[in-house]
């Protein structure tokens, strides 16, 4: 039986705390060629989920601690759709090849993500030509835009 308890939880987001990149996973699946993914992640509000799209794949989120906000873009950019998780809504699927971008709204935040396997990076392609860098001068700008953008806003850097 695979399991995530409280506790899981709690350590998972701790390890997110510690990390440069202030993200940290659990996997359910066993080995990245998994024809489906399953995983816990802890993200700190202040982690860059660089816009991006998954174009062979939909994308299940699911909040276990915290709020998420998750945002859909079009081609040009444009918030399409914004729906914050854990309060506005329980359970969300992105379609594939749909721009998308998460944030985590509250410490210690930890969502479960399902997709179709096996584990792929983010090819280069499929990171939107419109956003920042992880690292970058840019990211806080961004994350702060994420916060307050609404249907029909475009990021503009």
């Amino acid at each position: 039986m695979k399991k995530i308890t409280p506790a899981d939880l709690t350590s998972l987001a701790g390890k997110a705390q510690a990390s440069a990149r202030r993200r940290a996973n659990h996997n359910l699946h066993e080995e990245l060629a998994d024809p489906i993914q399953r995983l816990a992640i802890a993200m700190e509000p202040d982690t860059l989920v660089r816009p991006h799209r998954h174009p062979h794949t939909w994308e299940l989120l699911y909040p276990l601690a915290g709020r998420f906000l998750v945002l859909h873009f079009n081609d040009a950019g444009e918030v399409i759709a914004r729906q914050i998780l854990g309060e506005d809504a329980a359970v969300l699927e992105t379609p594939a090849g749909v721009w998308h971008a998460v944030l985590s709204l509250d410490q210690g935040g930890v969502i479960f993500e399902v997709k179709h396997g096996p584990y792929m990076p983010i090819a280069e392609q499929d990171f939107a030509p419109w956003g920042p860098l992880d690292g970058g001068s840019k990211v806080a700008g961004l994350l702060a835009w994420y916060k307050r953008a609404q249907l029909g806003e475009r990021w503009t850097g």
